[in-house]
């Protein structure tokens, strides 16, 4: 099994993924936190989108009462949208088909859309996405990817990468798993702080922002390791469930 690691969704090229891959994404702060969230409270479906526009688009094709609207951009949420934090949406998403817009999180999904299976994991559901790939495997090649935010590096993807890196290595024989350097310094990075999970969050840019804005408690929900045993996977490109 060979892991490789992207530090940033910009680093995706879609030959490169083509083939026997299977992309896990992350964006732990919050999008593949709120998918998980919203898969495992209930919600039907998410459909991650690029952006307001595509998402009104989207709607309309869901009848009005079984959709729920859900996206920021750039840290804002979207006017007319419900805010994309996991703890305030466990209670609106219950049988709904949630579409949701993100200014990283989202495209990341969409751009890694190329690969055999694309997954969504984050610190909530990482050791569950884990177990299903080796449950799974079929000799292919895992590129995590790491959402980051605006063609920068994230910390919060980083150490939720390592993590899940770590429960991949835990529950497989070591000796099988050929880590490439990127892959190796996450599963590095997370061993060295790993029961510092809200502390690494708390202090990164983005959970600073959050702070700000009042949410430390959405940071302190979705720096839970191994939470949720729900495994978000992308569908026709477009739609993620959990799997099976």
């Amino acid at each position: 099994m060979k892991v490789h690691l992207l530090w940033k969704k910009e680093e995706i090229d879609d030959l490169q993924l083509k083939g026997d891959k299977i992309a896990v994404v992350f964006d732990v702060l919050l999008a593949t936190s709120t998918i998980a969230t919203c898969l495992a409270y209930g919600a039907k479906q998410v459909t991650p989108v690029l952006n307001e526009k595509e998402a009104l688009k989207e709607a309309e094709a869901i009848k009005k009462d079984d959709v729920c609207l859900v996206g920021e951009r750039d840290g804002i949420t979207i006017k007319g949208f419900l805010d994309p934090v996991p703890l305030f949406l466990k209670n609106h998403i219950a049988g709904k088909k949630v579409v949701l817009s993100t200014t990283n999180g989202t495209v990341a999904i969409r751009k890694a859309a190329s690969a055999k299976k694309v997954y969504m994991a984050s610190l909530l559901n990482g050791e569950a996405v884990a177990r299903r790939l080796i449950e799974r495997y079929d000799n292919e090649s895992i590129v995590i990817v790491c959402s980051g935010s605006n063609n920068s590096f994230c910390i919060e993807d980083f150490y939720g990468a390592g993590y899940f890196i770590d429960q991949l290595v835990s529950a497989y024989s070591h000796e099988q798993i050929d880590l490439t350097d990127s892959a190796m310094a996450a599963k590095l990075f997370y061993e060295n702080l790993s029961d510092q999970a809200e502390n690494v969050l708390q202090n990164s840019r983005v959970g600073k922002m959050m702070a700000e804005y009042g949410v430390e408690n959405e940071v302190e929900f979705v720096s839970r390791k191994g939470l949720l045993s729900v495994v978000p996977r992308l569908f026709d490109g477009k739609t993620i469930v959990a799997e099976d």
